[in-house]
């Protein structure tokens, strides 16, 4: 068993996920944390009380070589590292709801405070692509901004949803950093600085991303997944009923490659396999665990893997001797080698037990009677799929349905359906009851998202009296815009918002893209260029028309701008375009767009006069608390209670202007949000280099307050003429 090297219980609560181990004066490790109360906690068992006469941080009274910074906010995110190459020590970073701070720890000094009216839901600190200089980029309301340590803005772009998550990888391999973004919208979205390169789609919220090694990175969602992917390509997953609230890569078998360590919330600590997610190491501890990091905590020359319970708990472990090969339970790789083998070889033996007792029973039955009743079925005996668009009707919802059918007069007993994203869970199963039995089932099938699914089906094939079947394994794939009927056409009921733009290529192969992710009827014949088609949404009703000309010109009329950017990204994709310019207009969203801009003006002014309010208040405070205490030096007990209750009645008025300014705060995000998915939107209408200049264009013009230029560049592409 691998034990800890060391042990810590300090006496301050950390929060989830917000510990960072810096060199703060380029020398001694120190672990910092975020506690509950808006304060960070930094613990120097190296250089005791070094420092501590700045305004911003004490002496913490509970532990000599622990000190207080005073952030006075709920700290939202917080990590530590190289900001400045030439200070030669690391910086520390704490993100709030409203602020950056960069602290130099050792000189009790700011690097810089900045306001970010997005928020900082996550940080993460690193060089990104060709940027040279270090930043600390922040995720927060559907945006990105990366800052150096000048507090200068020099990343700036949108994502779809609000970021949980951040981690920079090589996931190119072109020895450059990418920015790996998981968000509430279930997406993990990979970066090249502004440009996402790719983009994967998960089951629930991605709450945290950790860099493996090479391309390869770990993930935790919401729902207690943990799994490892190697560029697009998921290798592993595994699902707990706990959910996990820290993952790291760590090399703790020594075998020279990372393994991926995660943080449980019932206390477990785990290292997994980065090939096949099998567990090599767990420990466990009293309460939750808040974070996994490391750090040369010793100061011996050797780097330990740290664990945070949300108690104060730290213990640090050393990887394992290279003689234990790979393994640090209690038992041997040739012992679970010889398990695993045991196990397959009783299935074996069962299976060659029922084939026995089958064969047995239909010699010992009269020919007439050999109906295979215990499970025997013909051998040329297939199981067949089919996937069909079902409009609504007086007894169900308009859906796709799923029908699964038999080649002969066996019947289906019971069909398991694995999925991402589209059940409760990630599976259902559909058992018919014995009176219902038949050789076929229709599942309804309603993805809510616009994304390709793969149906992972096991169907148990048999006849009514058998009591054994056999299960048969097929994987069917949803195509991405499977919600969609295709409906006649008609010109009343075409979309007034339209995209429309022009590709190199050939009808036949848009016909070809449309038969791959629309589910087109088998009796559909779409002729040569010009043609247009006309789908109806099952999801709303909504309607979407295509014309392709001759030329290879394309106009979509929808009204609904994520649909039209979903086609045109899944378009680019099939047909290989790296750039590719738009022309669009939706004028029923761009005009609730410029409901929300003047919102966020008048959100923005309220702010500002609140601030202006309560710094006024401030100075009114100074000067009646000395009027106060001048009044009880000279014994004039009247004008003392007078300036006290005008002190008192004056704070009244502070906090109730506070839960305006909370109120106002929580509002201008929900429009800033909107305002950011804008421009998302915009971009995804685009693609290459025109979808980042309009993501720019469109920031440029917001900043300036060009609201007429910024609905412009929505529909143009451009903000010149």
């Amino acid at each position: 068993m691998l034990l800890p090297v060391f042990t810590l219980k300090l006496r301050h609560k950390i929060s989830p996920r917000m510990v960072a181990i810096g060199r703060y004066d380029g020398t001694h490790p120190c672990l910092a944390a975020a506690t509950q109360a808006g304060k960070v906690f930094i613990h120097n068992p190296h250089t005791r009380n070094q420092h501590v006469s700045a305004s911003r941080v004490f002496q913490s009274p509970l532990e000599s070589d622990v000190s207080l910074l005073n952030i006075n906010q709920a700290v939202s995110c917080l990590t530590a590292g190289v900001l400045n190459p030439e200070l030669g020590y690391d910086a520390l970073l704490v993100g709030t709801q409203t602020n950056l701070l960069a602290y130099d720890v050792y000189n009790n000094s700011d690097l810089f405070y900045r306001e970010v009216a997005d928020g900082a839901n996550a940080i993460v600190l690193g060089t990104l692509g060709d940027i040279s200089s270090p930043l600390a980029i922040i995720g927060g309301n559907c945006a990105l901004q990366g800052f150096n340590h000048e507090g200068s803005d020099l990343f700036w772009t949108v994502t779809g949803d609000n970021v949980n998550s951040l981690a920079l990888c090589d996931f190119d391999g072109d020895g450059k950093k990418e920015l790996l973004v998981g968000s509430e919208d279930f997406d993990i979205r990979v970066f090249k600085e502004d440009e996402i390169v790719a983009e994967m789609t998960e089951t629930e919220t991605v709450t945290s991303l950790c860099p493996m090694y090479g391309s390869r990175f770990g993930y935790a969602l919401s729902n207690g997944t943990v799994g490892v992917y190697d560029k697009t390509a998921r290798y592993w997953r595994i699902k707990s009923k706990n959910h996990a609230m820290s993952i790291h890569a760590f090399d703790l078998n020594s075998d020279g490659v990372n393994e991926l360590i995660t943080g449980w919330s019932n206390g477990k600590v785990d290292a997994r396999s980065d090939r096949t997610g099998e567990v090599i190491f767990k420990d466990n501890f009293s309460s939750a665990i808040a974070a996994v990091v490391e750090g040369d905590y010793r100061m011996d020359g050797h780097i330990q893997l740290i664990c945070c319970s949300v108690d104060g708990e730290i213990r640090g472990y050393l990887p394992g001797m290279t003689e234990m090969r790979g393994n640090l339970m209690d038992t041997s790789v040739e012992q679970d080698l010889f398990r695993e083998l045991s196990q397959k070889k009783q299935n074996l033996l069962l299976e060659l037990r029922n084939y026995e007792e089958n064969a047995k029973a239909e010699l010992a039955s009269p020919p007439n009677e050999a109906d295979g009743h215990r499970g025997i079925i013909p051998a040329n005996t297939r199981v067949h799929t089919k996937l069909s668009v079902c409009l609504r009707n007086e007894t169900q919802a308009a859906h796709t349905e799923l029908c699964i059918s038999t080649s002969n007069d066996t019947i289906i007993r019971a069909v398991l359906i694995f999925a991402e994203g589209i059940f409760t869970g990630e599976s259902h199963v559909v058992h018919p009851s014995i009176h219902n039995l038949s050789s076929s089932i229709c599942i309804p099938i309603a993805p809510p998202k616009d994304v390709p699914v793969d149906l992972h089906l096991k169907a148990f094939v048999g006849y009514r009296s058998s009591t054994q079947f056999h299960v048969f394994e097929l994987t069917r794939q949803l195509p991405r815009f499977s919600m969609y009927a295709l409906t006649s056409l008609d010109p009343a009921s075409e979309p007034v918002s339209y995209v429309n733009f022009t590709i190199a290529e050939r009808a036949q192969r848009v016909v070809v893209w449309l038969s791959q992710n629309f589910l087109l009827p088998e009796d559909t014949h779409i002729q040569n260029a010009p043609f247009q088609v006309c789908f109806t949404s099952l999801r709303n009703g909504g309607h979407l028309h295509m014309k392709i000309k001759l030329s290879g010109e394309i106009t979509i009329n929808t009204d609904d701008i994520d649909l039209a950017g979903d086609i045109i990204q899944s378009m680019a994709s099939f047909f290989a375009i790296e750039d590719l310019q738009v022309e669009a207009d939706f004028p029923v969203y761009f005009e609730e767009l410029r409901k929300v801009l003047v919102k966020v003006d008048e959100y923005h002014s309220v702010h500002q006069k609140l601030s202006a309010d309560m710094a006024d208040h401030s100075n009114l405070i100074r000067s009646l608390l000395v009027g106060a205490e001048d009044a009880r030096l000279m014994r004039d007990m009247e004008t003392m209670k007078s300036r006290y209750m005008e002190l008192y009645d004056l704070n009244r008025d502070l906090l109730n202007g506070y839960k305006i300014r909370c109120n106002n705060h929580t509002e201008l995000l929900g429009n800033l949000k909107a305002v950011n998915q804008a421009i998302q939107r915009a971009g995804r209408l685009r693609v290459g280099k025109p979808k980042n200049q309009v993501i720019a264009a469109c920031r440029d013009a917001i900043r300036s307050n060009n609201i007429n230029t910024l609905f412009k560049i929505m529909r143009v592409g451009t903000a010149s003429s």
